[in-house]
């Protein structure tokens, strides 16, 4: 069991050098890895189911002692988002399928990985635990309109077949998490460490997939797509750390809301674009998986150093 646990954070650890490796794979031999395709679903629903069997009960109570910190989580996280992924694409002039794809992004829920980054910059991480708990559930609703609202003007977008896609592979799989947890806990207890390994192990499996179906276009696109994303994603993380601020909440909610804002459940928009847009749309999410681990764990990093100051600045 030392072992395993020893090797299932060996494959954490090292999950950026993991991608690189496996999407360069994917890049120059492409046909050993396209099947992965077909899985992206399949295994997209067993990194939510994870993040069920992590979650409790316990997750959504933090709504009823401080509604307004979670409010506030939600509605910038999906306005956010969104409108900064439409600027983007709208200034480096992205082609439709691309935009879309960053849209998507920009429209999913938060990433559970900002939870962890939350926890390394010391801030407040039962904001973080509820706020992506409440943007996941929230998901099937808020998701298909607000993509259908900012890129429905860009592609054909069926916004009913995208509600009952996240419905089977987001919020089914998080409620199986959330039961099995409940009725048996002791023994998922003893798993709990394992999962984020499984999770990462999905996550490559995706993103090699993405790089797999790409591989021809991603020589022309590749560099336009990394700029988007690494624009999206950090103007979403200082907006939602200087947002907080400015609306008079403490260092370590704003750091949280930093993270929920600007980490992504990217791996929910691969599986939606491969689904229902041109593949090009997945590259987006595929970098972003990436990109977002990076820079927030730099963030993280950074604040980890810094002494909290909980006063409000209104």
């Amino acid at each position: 069991m030392r072992f395993i646990r020893t090797l299932s954070n060996y494959i954490t650890q090292y999950f950026p050098l993991w991608v690189v490796l496996f999407a360069a794979a994917a890049f120059f031999q492409p046909a050993p890895f396209k099947p992965l395709g077909t899985y992206i679903p399949y295994l997209l629903g067993l990194i939510m189911l994870g993040m069920g069997l992590t979650m409790s009960l316990n997750d959504f109570k933090l709504v009823l002692t401080r509604p307004k910190d979670v409010l506030f989580g939600i509605v910038l996280r999906y306005v956010i988002m969104p409108v900064v992924a439409f600027l983007v694409a709208k200034l480096l002039g992205l082609p439709p399928a691309l935009a879309a794809g960053l849209i998507l992004v920009g429209a999913c829920p938060s990433g559970t990985a900002s939870n962890v980054m939350t926890f390394i910059a010391k801030g407040d991480t039962a904001l973080s635990v509820t706020v992506s708990s409440f943007n996941t559930i929230l998901a099937p609703i808020l998701t298909p309109f607000i993509f259908l609202y900012f890129a429905g003007t860009m592609i054909p977008i069926q916004a009913g077949a995208l509600l009952v896609d996240i419905l089977k592979i987001v919020l089914l799989p998080v409620f199986i998490g959330i039961t099995l947890r409940m009725i048996a806990s002791s023994l998922v207890d003893k798993v709990n460490n394992l999962i984020p390994a499984f999770s990462v192990i999905a996550i490559i499996m995706i993103i090699t997939a993405v790089v797999a179906l790409n591989a021809t276009k991603l020589v022309t696109i590749a560099g336009m797509a990394f700029l988007a994303v690494i624009l999206h994603n950090s103007i979403g993380l200082f907006l939602g750390y200087a947002s907080s601020r400015v609306t008079g909440m403490s260092e370590s909610k704003a750091r949280a809301i930093s993270f929920e804002i600007g980490m992504e459940n990217s791996g929910l928009a691969v599986a939606l674009a491969m689904a229902h847009l041109d593949p090009i749309a997945a590259i987006p999410g595929a970098i972003f998986s990436v990109w977002h681990n990076f820079s927030g764990s730099l963030l993280a990093g950074f604040w980890s150093t810094r002494k909290i100051n909980n006063k409000k600045t209104l």
